[in-house]
């Protein structure tokens, strides 16, 4: 197998290039990966009839990732998702991260904070094995970075397989003890990325349990079971079946944009989600080593940003599936632990796998 091809894709107000990786595999398949953000730019595979189409929401120029703030197929890090109050309380040390999102007028941090790694320039080289072209990104997160403690070094690879398969491996290192939750937010419509709603897609999960949320979109603590209400997605459901139900949860959220409990998780991969879109034939698997994905439906897209067709990015074009440890962790007990310490070392493993039905 070959090294993919790279190029400079832009460059940052001061200067900074970003590159841009184009990795191919035996079947056709197509993956661009950038620098920035270590953004996934597109991603092209074949309906049920072998027509590729690009099935990631995104844009077209640098410039309009810098101006967005969507996270668009970005890594979300230090810790994604939210933490409360942007507090949390480590080894009787209290520490307050960067305020960047209110949902209901409740602040919290998001997603490593208003410069976390979705916003960083990773230092990137192309690599490839016998089945697989591959870019390894690194990024080291400075003690304080975000109000974080610790130097964090972060390693991490995707693969685009002769399997069909997208694989994301994580390694990560600390020289103090600081919590870590690290995840794709990549957007899927497996229409096509510029093909409207994404509510006629049926979802299937492998979590009996999610994550209940207060009005600013942080867990309780409770984890509840979903049999019996509209987040139930054991069996294989069209997205939108239940989005609009009379459900506190779902008013919160706009939709869904909750964390899953994945069943027979923590360990080996565990099959988290299955999609299938009926038009087209996409099927598009997740697996993980996460206890949780997060699912969410892009409540929170406007239409006021146009896509690589030029075509508005509209109230739920585009759904995520973030593999992950639980929002708020670091001030949730119960939870499964996030906190990375020195001489540990933190590895993670995630595949987005696509076949046709």
């Amino acid at each position: 197998m070959i090294l993919p091809h790279s190029e400079i894709f832009g460059a940052l107000p001061d200067g900074t290039l970003v590159d841009v990786f184009t990795l191919t595999n035996r079947h056709g398949l197509r993956m661009r990966v950038m620098t920035y953000g270590a953004v996934l730019l597109s991603l092209e595979v074949p309906d049920r009839s072998g027509q590729l189409a690009d099935v990631v929401l995104g844009f077209t120029t640098l410039e309009e990732y810098l101006s967005s703030s969507g996270f668009h197929g970005t890594v979300a890090g230090r810790f994604a998702n939210r933490i409360a109050q942007g507090q949390f309380t480590l080894d009787g040390q209290d520490f307050q991260l960067a305020i960047n999102n209110e949902p209901a007028g409740i602040p919290c941090a998001l997603h490593g904070g208003l410069k976390g790694f979705d916003k960083a320039v990773w230092k990137a080289e192309g690599v490839a094995r016998d089945d697989a072209q591959g870019v390894r990104f690194r990024h080291l997160s400075p003690d304080g970075d975000e109000g974080y403690p610790g130097n964090l070094e972060v390693h991490l690879t995707y693969w685009l397989t002769d399997q069909n398969e997208w694989q994301i491996d994580y390694e990560t290192v600390t020289d103090m003890p600081t919590p870590v939750n690290l995840t794709q937010h990549a957007f899927f419509n497996l229409k096509g990325e510029s093909e409207g709603t994404i509510l006629d897609h049926e979802l299937k999960l492998n979590a009996t349990r999610f994550t209940p949320v207060t009005a600013g979109l942080i867990p309780t603590g409770e984890l509840r079971s979903v049999i019996g209400s509209p987040l139930n997605f054991t069996t294989s459901t069209a997205i939108g079946d239940r989005i609009e139900a009379d459900d506190e949860q779902l008013k919160f959220a706009r939709g869904y944009d909750h964390n899953y409990v994945l069943d027979h998780a923590d360990g080996p991969l565990t099959l988290a989600a299955r999609v299938l879109e009926p038009k087209s034939g996409r099927v598009m698997e997740v697996l993980t080593t996460e206890p949780g994905v997060q699912l969410y439906t892009g409540n929170f897209l406007t239409g006021a940003e146009l896509g690589k067709s030029s075509r508005p990015y509209d109230f739920r074009n585009g759904f995520c599936l973030e593999t992950q440890h639980f929002p708020d962790s670091p001030n949730q007990p119960a939870f499964p632990n996030c906190i990375l310490r020195p001489g540990e070392t933190l590895r993670s493993k995630t595949i987005y796998r696509f076949t046709t039905a």
